[in-house]
C-alpha cells in the first residue's frame, strides 16, 4: 500500500480524533429514567410505608385486594375453562397474533357489545393485555406531555400512575358520597381548559360500586359535547350491577362525543390473571379520523398483544358462558354488601355507602371521634395490629378519611370482619365531649 501511495488515505481513514477519546466515559453512571422515576403507583407507595403487622392472636382478613379470585370462593364457570382447554388443544394459538389481535376474535367482542344505538365492527376492537393496557392505550394516544386529563376523586390510582409517567397533568373532579356517588358536574366542568384531553370515567366505579343512571349520564356527555372533550369510560365492571340496577354502557347514549370504551375479561368473568382487555372505538361522526386509530394500532406493536390463547378462547368464552354464572356472582357481591352495611351502619363513628354493582364499598371515618388516629391511614393500619383487618385507606384514591372494602370474600369471613371492625371502633370511638358541645352552643 505504501508503493502504491495509499498510506495517507489508511492513516486518515484509521485516525481518532483525541477529542473523541476524552468524551468516553471513565466512569460507570447509569440511571433510571425519568418515566421510571414519574412512575408511582399510590396505593403500593401507601400501603409500603405502612406498619402492617397483624395480631397473632386473629387470622388475617384482607378486605383490600380487588381480586375475586384470592379466595377461592368465586371461580369462573366450566364453560370458560372448557374454551380454554380447546383452544390449547387445537394448536392453533401458538404463535404471534397481530398486534390488535386476531380478527375473528375482535369481531367476536365487536358482535357481543353492538347495539343498534352504537354499532360496532371488528375494525373498531383493539384487543389488548387486561383493561389496565386498553386504558394505557387510550390515555397514550389522546395525550402528550403537558396536556392534562380530568380523573375522577375518589377513583382508580392506575390513571394517575399511567398519566403522570407519561408527563400529562391530573386534574381531579370530585363525586359525590351524598348522591352515590355521581360526579360534581359543575366542579367537572370547571376544570377544563385548552389542555384538556380527554376525560376519564369509571362506571361501575372502582373504589365507590356505584353505577350512574342514564339521566346522569346523559348530563356527563352534555358537558363532554359543550367542550369537545373525548371520553376514556372504564367499564371493566359493566353489567357486575345488583338486581334492581340497570348498567347502561355509555357510548349508545351519544351520537357526537367519541368514546375509547375499556373493558375486559378479569372481573365479569373472574379471570384477571389471564390479561384480556378490549378497547371499543365509538366515532360515529368521524371526529377521531384515521388518526387516532392508526395511532391505537401502532402503540399496540410496542408489546405485540395480549395473550393467543386467550383470544382463541375469547369468541366461546363471550357467547357461551350462561346467565346463571353472571347472575350467581351478582347474588353473591349483593348479598355480602348488604351484610357489610347493615352490620358498619350501626357502629358510631362509621357511615358506609351501599353500593349498587362492582365488588367495593366505600365507609366514611368521622375522624373527630376516633382522636387516637390522625387519619385513614392510621386508622386502617391499627385496625390490622388490633383486629387482623386490611381495608385500603382511601387516600390511595385521592379520598382521605374513608377506606374500601372489597366484597368478594366468603360470607362467614365478611361477617368476622364486620365484627372485629365493630370492636376496633367500640374501642377507639369517643363522643363529643360536653365542653366542645357548649363552645359548639
Amino acid at each position: 500500500l505504501q508503493d502504491q501511495g495509499w498510506e495517507p488515505l489508511v492513516r486518515a481513514h484509521v485516525s481518532v480524533n483525541p477529542a473523541k477519546l476524552k468524551s468516553h466515559r471513565q466512569r460507570w453512571n447509569v440511571r433510571p429514567s425519568e418515566m421510571s422515576k414519574k412512575t408511582l403507583n399510590p396505593i403500593r407507595a401507601i400501603v409500603d410505608g405502612m406498619k402492617l403487622t397483624p395480631n397473632p392472636e386473629k387470622p388475617m382478613i384482607a378486605l383490600s385486594i380487588g381480586d375475586p379470585t384470592v379466595f377461592g370462593n368465586l371461580p369462573t364457570d366450566d364453560t370458560v375453562l372448557q374454551a380454554m382447554k380447546e383452544a390449547i388443544d387445537s394448536h392453533k394459538y401458538n404463535g404471534y397474533a397481530p398486534s390488535v389481535g386476531y380478527q375473528k376474535s375482535r369481531e367476536a367482542v365487536s358482535n357481543f357489545y353492538s347495539c343498534p344505538e352504537a354499532p360496532l365492527e371488528g375494525k373498531d376492537v383493539i384487543l389488548t393485555s387486561g383493561c389496565s393496557q386498553a386504558i394505557e392505550l387510550a390515555i397514550s394516544v389522546l395525550c402528550n406531555p403537558g396536556d392534562n386529563i380530568l380523573v375522577p376523586r375518589p377513583g382508580f390510582s392506575l390513571y394517575k400512575t399511567l398519566a403522570v409517567s407519561m408527563g400529562i397533568q391530573v386534574k381531579h373532579y370530585n363525586l359525590l358520597p351524598e348522591k352515590s356517588w355521581e360526579i360534581d358536574l359543575q366542579h367537572l366542568e370547571s376544570l377544563i381548559d385548552d389542555k384538556t384531553a380527554c376525560l376519564i370515567v369509571n362506571n361501575p366505579s372502582n373504589p365507590c360500586g356505584s353505577v350512574f343512571t342514564k339521566d346522569h349520564q346523559h348530563k356527563i356527555l352534555a358537558v363532554a359535547s359543550r367542550n369537545c372533550i373525548p371520553i376514556l369510560v372504564d367499564e371493566i365492571y359493566g353489567d357486575m350491577v345488583f338486581p334492581g340496577c340497570d348498567f347502561q354502557p355509555l357510548a349508545p347514549l351519544s351520537s357526537d362525543v367519541p368514546i375509547l370504551s375499556c373493558g375486559g375479561l378479569a372481573k365479569r368473568w373472574l379471570v384477571p390473571g389471564w390479561r384480556m382487555g378490549w378497547i371499543l372505538i365509538h366515532d360515529r361522526n368521524d371526529i377521531f379520523g384515521t388518526g387516532i386509530r392508526e395511532g391505537l394500532i401502532k402503540l399496540s406493536q410496542r408489546i405485540l398483544g395480549p395473550c393467543t390463547v386467550v383470544q382463541g378462547a375469547l369468541e366461546s368464552i363471550l357467547n357461551d358462558t350462561p346467565p346463571e354464572f353472571y347472575q350467581g356472582t351478582i347474588s353473591f357481591l349483593k348479598s355480602n354488601s348488604e351484610i357489610c352495611f347493615s352490620e358498619l351502619s350501626t357502629v358510631p363513628g362509621l357511615n358506609p355507602v351501599m353500593p349498587t354493582g362492582a365488588m367495593y364499598i366505600m365507609v366514611g371515618i368521622e375522624m373527630e371521634h376516633f382522636p387516637d388516629f390522625q387519619n385513614d391511614v392510621e386508622f386502617t393500619e391499627r385496625l390490622v395490629t388490633e383486629q387482623s383487618v386490611f381495608c385500603l385507606p382511601a387516600t390511595a384514591f385521592e379520598y382521605p378519611n374513608f377506606f374500601r372494602i372489597v366484597v368478594t370474600v366468603p360470607e362467614e369471613m365478611m361477617i368476622e370482619a364486620c365484627i372485629r371492625i365493630r370492636e376496633f371502633c367500640a374501642r377507639h370511638y369517643r363522643p363529643r365531649s360536653q365542653d366542645s358541645h357548649e363552645l359548639d352552643q
